[in-house]
């Protein structure tokens, strides 16, 4: 689970494939001139896609997404499915750990329906997405996990989407919508900003607040290390019914996702992300200045609806803690029913329907 960590209280191409040359990305006059952020600069536009047969079943029944596509976008080849007209508003549908894009299963066609491109894209270490070269770092931060969704915009010819997400995928919208406010039309987060430090998630907290973190304390040993790698779809199941105490999906629910964790390196990306969070992994140079305006935990200005599960049994933060961080047009929404951590899968048509009205705000 990525909600509320501890935190919440330029020219040529890098080794990484970078172009430097971020085009009129802060948005604030500010930030543009703060050097910082141009140590990264424009994400690798590649625009070559293709599909496979492979489909994403429904945990209902609705309609699957389709034969998934791929395409080169900096460092990955990004497995992705897509639904709706291709002149459509596009929307990018971001998922969070331990999930898989058969999250916005029910989202994706609601929106199609309604003319958005809607774009379910699997995140590093997930499902059909791939490394290109085995010597890029297996590296979870979450300033290289927005940087791939940068990048894949880019190899798709999409200047600008609505983005929407939770846990990990909530943080990548976040990420984006603060640094990137031209590339982000309007964004739908569950549990509000998610924004993290690594310096904020070296404070201890309560012993009742550590406990909710038992997993990423467990993730910081070799012992966890191998038992994620020895018992990752029991891991995630259990995260599954924690996070949603109150969510009855049973094996037909959560049999769809377990391929996502698959991924050769499913294991070294969540842990890298969770000991970097804790300060005990290092990041990767290349991204030091934008994590070091992000540890700034710079306002969200681009038209967002936050959304919360009223049983979501992860840590995430009051919304009156973090509504001040959304400094544009903003609205918070309880979604009533028991409904727990992945309000796409457990309250699709609510989900669905913030985007629709976060798009008009």
């Amino acid at each position: 689970m990525a909600e509320q960590d501890q935190g919440m209280r330029a020219a040529g191409r890098d080794d990484h494939g970078v172009d430097r040359q971020r085009r009129g990305c802060l948005g604030v006059a500010a930030l543009a001139a703060a050097s910082p952020f141009a140590l990264l600069g424009e994400p690798l536009a590649q625009t070559t896609s293709s599909s496979d047969s492979r489909t994403v079943a429904s945990s209902t029944g609705a309609p699957a997404l389709g034969p998934l596509k791929h395409v080169p976008a900096g460092v990955l080849s990004v497995g992705y499915a897509e639904l709706g007209p291709s002149d459509g508003t596009p929307v990018l549908l971001l998922h969070g750990w331990p999930y898989d894009i058969d999250s916005y299963a029910e989202v994706a066609p609601i929106l199609a329906a309604a003319g958005y491109r809607a774009i379910v894209p699997y995140l590093r270490g997930h499902g059909a997405t791939r490394f290109l070269s085995a010597d890029t770092p297996r590296n979870g931060q979450q300033a290289a996990l927005a940087y791939d969704i940068l990048a894949f915009m880019d190899s798709l010819g999409i200047e600008e989407a609505v983005l929407a997400g939770y846990d990990w995928g909530g943080r990548i919208a976040n990420v984006i919508a603060a640094l990137w406010p031209g590339r982000c039309k309007a964004m739908v987060v569950a549990s509000g900003y998610l924004i993290g430090s690594q310096e904020l998630g070296k404070v201890p907290l309560s012993p009742r607040a550590e406990l909710q973190w038992w997993y990423q304390h467990y993730f910081a040993t070799p012992r966890g290390e191998a038992g994620y790698a020895k018992n990752t779809a029991e891991f995630a199941r259990l995260i599954w019914q924690l996070a949603s105490p109150r969510w009855s999906f049973d094996a037909s629910t959560f049999a769809p996702s377990l391929p996502a964790f698959d991924n050769p390196d499913h294991v070294a990306i969540t842990i890298h992300n969770y000991r970097w969070r804790l300060g005990l992994a290092s990041g990767e140079p290349v991204y030091d200045g934008i994590e070091s305006m992000l540890a700034a935990f710079p306002a969200i200005a681009v038209p967002s609806i936050s959304v919360e599960g009223d049983a979501n049994g992860a840590p995430h933060p009051d919304p009156a803690t973090h509504a001040k961080r959304f400094t544009g047009r903003y609205e918070h929404r309880l979604l009533a029913g028991g409904i727990g951590h992945n309000p796409s899968q457990e309250a699709p048509a609510a989900f669905a329907r913030a985007i629709l009205d976060a798009d008009r705000l």
